[in-house]
Formats: C-alpha cells, sequence, structure tokens
C-alpha cells in the first residue's frame, strides 16, 4: 500500500532516479503517484522553462497504472532498477503513438508507426513516458535556440541558454521537471548542456546503445544516451538501454561492461590505483578563468582519492573542430535528403505561376520545412562532396578522424581515463552568438573528439563559476570500457557534493516548486 500521505511532492520530485526507484520497489510511492508529482511541476515549469515540446500525460499515465497494477500483483521481478521511473525522451527519438518532430517544421505532426529500440526498452522496463523534449531543429546547434517551435530556457538564469542541442532534456532533468531522460550526442548535444545546466550528460560508446530509431543527424557520429541528476542514476539507464540490436548495423555485439557496479564502486571515494590523463590540447587557453578554476579543483579532488594524474598529449584534436564540421555537414546533406515532400511530413506546392512539377515542389517543401541552420550545414555539406571537393575536403577530413582515433588509442595506453573542461564557457545569454556561427561552433570544441573517435564521454557538475552558473567536468574512456568512467566520475562526484554539502541543484531557486510545497 503506497503511503504517499508521507512525502510532499516538492519533496518527490528531488529525489534520484535511483531513490525513486527504491520508493517504488519498498511500496511507499506508486508510479503514478511520481508522474503526477512531475505533471504538476511540467505545469508550473514549462511557462518559464519551455524544455518540452509534446507533454504526453495521458499515456504517461496510464503507462503508471499498468506497471503498478503488476508490482501490486508482485508481477516485476526482473525487471531493471529504474522500473516504474518516469523518464523524458528527447524530440530527435521516435515514440510510436506520440509526435515527434526533430523540433522542425518539415515533420509537424508525424505520428512514428514504431518504436525506437531504446524506447521498446524503457517501455518494457515499466517507465511512463513524460513527453518529448526540445532541441535544435534536427539536433543541429549548441544553445537550443534553433528549435522550430520554441526556446527552451536555463534553469540557473531563465535569460540564457540551456546548450545545445538537447537543452530540453537537460533543463527538463535541472528543473525537476523529470528524473531522468534520454538524448543524442552527435558533437556534445548531451555533455553540452549537461555541463550549462548542471546535469549528468552520457555519450556511451559509438554502438554500444542502438540508434535504431534515433532520427539520423550525421550517422557515424550519432549516439543516443543517459541525462540525469546524479552519475548512478546514469549508469542505471545506461545499462537498460544498452546492449547489442539486430536492427542497428552499428551495433557492437557484445555485453556491456558492469557499468551499474562501476558507479557504485566509485560512490566509495577510493580512487588509488586509478590512473587519470590530463589533455593537453583541451584545457588552459580559450577557457573562461571560472571554468578552468573550478576544473583544476575537480582534478585536485581527484588526487586526493588516491587517483594519480598525468600529462597526455592528443595531438591532433587542434584539427577536431575542423574536421567535424566537414564530416557532419556531409552525413547532414545526405540524411536531410529524404524530407523532399514525397512520402512523409510536411508538403509545399510551389506558389501559382510557377511549374508544377515535383523538383519545385521539393525546392518548396525543404524551403519552407528547414530553419536557417539546418539550410546551412546542408549547403556546407553538399559543397564539401561536390565533385572537385571530395578528396580535397570530406577525404581530408576523413584522415584526421583517423589519426585522432590513434591520439586516443596512444593515450589510453597511458592512463585509465582522459579528463577535461566540458565547455569553454558557462550559459551565455540568449541572441549572443546567433548571429556568429563560429564562434557558436566553438562552444562544441572539447566534447567533439569523442564523437570522432566513438569513445565513451560523460560530464559531471565541477560546481559554480564566479558568475553563479554550473561548470562541467569531461572524462572519456576507451571504447566498449564505459565502466572506466563510471568510477572516477561517480567518486568525483561523491567528493563534491560531500564539499558543498549537498547536490549542486538542490542550491538551484525553483520558484515553480513553491506551489508543490504548499
Amino acid at each position: 500500500m503506497s503511503q504517499q500521505e508521507n512525502f510532499r511532492q516538492d519533496d518527490l520530485v528531488r529525489l534520484s532516479a535511483a531513490e525513486m526507484a527504491e520508493k517504488i520497489r519498498n511500496k511507499q510511492v506508486s508510479s503514478r503517484e511520481l508522474v503526477e508529482a512531475e505533471l504538476r511541476v511540467i505545469e508550473s515549469a514549462e511557462p518559464s522553462i519551455q524544455a518540452f515540446l509534446h507533454v504526453s500525460k495521458d499515456e504517461a499515465l496510464a503507462q503508471a497504472d499498468a506497471f503498478d497494477t503488476r508490482n501490486a500483483a508482485g508481477d516485476t521481478e526482473g525487471l531493471p532498477e529504474l522500473a516504474g521511473v518516469p523518464i523524458a525522451i528527447k524530440d530527435m527519438i521516435v515514440t510510436k503513438g506520440i509526435e515527434t518532430t526533430a523540433a522542425s517544421k518539415i515533420l509537424e505532426g508525424w505520428v512514428p508507426p514504431y518504436d525506437a529500440t531504446v524506447i521498446t526498452k524503457i517501455k518494457a522496463a515499466g517507465m511512463p513516458i513524460l513527453g518529448k523534449t526540445n532541441l535544435d531543429e534536427f539536433a543541429q546547434g549548441s544553445s537550443t535556440e534553433h528549435s522550430a517551435y520554441t526556446t527552451t530556457h536555463n534553469p540557473w538564469d531563465t535569460e540564457r541558454v540551456p546548450g545545445g542541442s538537447g537543452g530540453g532534456s537537460a533543463s527538463a532533468v535541472a528543473s525537476f521537471e523529470a528524473p531522468i531522460a534520454l538524448g543524442t550526442d552527435t558533437g556534445g548535444s548531451i555533455r553540452q548542456p549537461g555541463a550549462l545546466t548542471g546535469t549528468v550528460g552520457v555519450k556511451p560508446t559509438y554502438g554500444g546503445v542502438s540508434r535504431f530509431g534515433a532520427i539520423a543527424m550525421a550517422s557515424s557520429l550519432d549516439q543516443i544516451g543517459p541525462v540525469s541528476r546524479t552519475v548512478l542514476d546514469s549508469a542505471l539507464l545506461h545499462e537498460l538501454i544498452g546492449g547489442y540490436d539486430e536492427h542497428d548495423s552499428t551495433s557492437i555485439p557484445k555485453p556491456l561492461p558492469s557499468i551499474v557496479k562501476a558507479a557504485r564502486e566509485g560512490q566509495r571515494m577510493d580512487l588509488k590505483g586509478v590512473k587519470v590523463g590530463l589533455i593537453k590540447e583541451i584545457s588552459g587557453e580559450g577557457f573562461q578563468p571560472g571554468v578552468q578554476a573550478r576544473f583544476d579543483e575537480a582534478l585536485k579532488a581527484l588526487q586526493n582519492m588516491g587517483a594519480e594524474v598525468v600529462e597526455v598529449s592528443c595531438p591532433h584534436l587542434s584539427y577536431a573542430l575542423g574536421a567535424y564540421y566537414i564530416i557532419m555537414p556531409s552525413e547532414v546533406s545526405s540524411n536531410l535528403a529524404r524530407y523532399d515532400g514525397m512520402r512523409y511530413g510536411l508538403r509545399v506546392m510551389p506558389p501559382t505561376g510557377t511549374d508544377q512539377t515535383a523538383a519545385n515542389m521539393m525546392a518548396a517543401t525543404r524551403e519552407a520545412g528547414f530553419g536557417d541552420e539546418v539550410k546551412r550545414r546542408i549547403i556546407l555539406g553538399t559543397y564539401a562532396l561536390s565533385a572537385g571537393y571530395y578528396d580535397a575536403w570530406y577525404g581530408s577530413a576523413q584522415k584526421v578522424r583517423t589519426l585522432i582515433i590513434r591520439d586516443y588509442e596512444n593515450a589510453f595506453k597511458q592512463c585509465d581515463v582522459l579528463v577535461s573542461p566540458t565547455s569553454p564557457s558557462t550559459a551565455f545569454k540568449f541572441g549572443e552568438k546567433m548571429n556568429d556561427p563560429l564562434t557558436m561552433y566553438l562552444e562544441d570544441v572539447a566534447t567533439i573528439p569523442a564523437n570522432l573517435a566513438g569513445v565513451p564521454a560523460m560530464s559531471i557538475p565541477a560546481g559554480l563559476s564566479d558568475d553563479g552558473l554550473p561548470v562541467g567536468f569531461q572524462f572519456f574512456a576507451p571504447q566498449m570500457r564505459d565502466d572506466l568512467m563510471y568510477r572516477p566520475a561517480a567518486a568525483l562526484e561523491a567528493a563534491l557534493d560531500q564539499a558543498r554539502g549537498g547536490p549542486m541543484l538542490q542550491s538551484m531557486k525553483t520558484p515553480w516548486l513553491e506551489s508543490l510545497a504548499k
């Protein structure tokens, strides 16, 4: 029997996903009560945060009720630990029966006839889906200002961006509208918003989590991953969604390492025997002083727990940004060619007086359906792939990618994990970088290399900068050794929480929660 009267709704939503799961197992709270509490936060917060494109209230309540019925009957044995815990989904991941737009007008109104593999696993675990979160259109951006529908705000300061492209998922988790979420990471789109909102963001090994059902942006770079408030929550979700999938040709046919076990080991704050590599090329110059200061303090905390820190060089990382902004737009150009008005999504007929041809219809549809940033990247990618430029641009970028992969391989011969700041700056104000795409692109300078190399990476909160805004600390691990980054990440999280007297997000002002406290 539920004992929900012992928990105020504002207390419930502040619990971690792991804590919620424990209370569900102990019959102290029901899945429905958690969903109802989160829906109340969403109703209160959305006017100022705007993290969601679609809130699936009825579906979430029905899913919660179905789980509670099973739980009451004792029919939940064998379900993952997060069973019954509500979750938010980035609108780049298809959900059967729930509109999926990739935050683009060209997919407005499209309701997928199938679920992504990760959604199938989430539903099988009895996790209610709260809704679909906002993003930069087709995940192309570093601020979530390029959505075709709304602009998501950073809960730390609603006049600032939450990062991108997955600002919706990060803001939903940071503002307590959802305990946990899914995102996609092509060049840092989980980790960079994590750094700017004070959340944990994980990009798994490429191929370690199925991409089947993730709307393609750049297929050799895209990766679905967890967004959470704690390292353990990310580990629990990562382990749930990970593993081989025959529907995904890039899926790795190997079992996941023991990610949750590694996170729980890290919580003991003992890192003796762990060797941490400080990447010389992603630190110092170009990073805000407050960002660098929090990074240095976190590095010292790792040493105080017994970790050995050594400096390593990845000499070709200085070319990563240039290589990425050739490879990524090239794949965008190819992947987005399918949105032509012929098969699904938006269709715009040519204006009166213009020949009513298929070619003109496609041109009118793409002109009306795509935003400026998407068009910019399609044009750049088409140019890079064009005759006469393919070898000079795309071919050269792929060679640089190979050199970066080798840099990581050599670095991991010297240490267990690599570290760097996640983002060079804290959250910037809306419009500050919109008219300067190159400056905006530089926000991903520290996150992009992991996508090019296919290695796992994670951002955790490192504290607040001098401006009172969150800073991210980033870990990298070798391919398919995601567990190696979870142990030091959980240890650092525990040490920083201990030093500040609690989780950083608990210090954030949350006026939208005040109504729940009454």
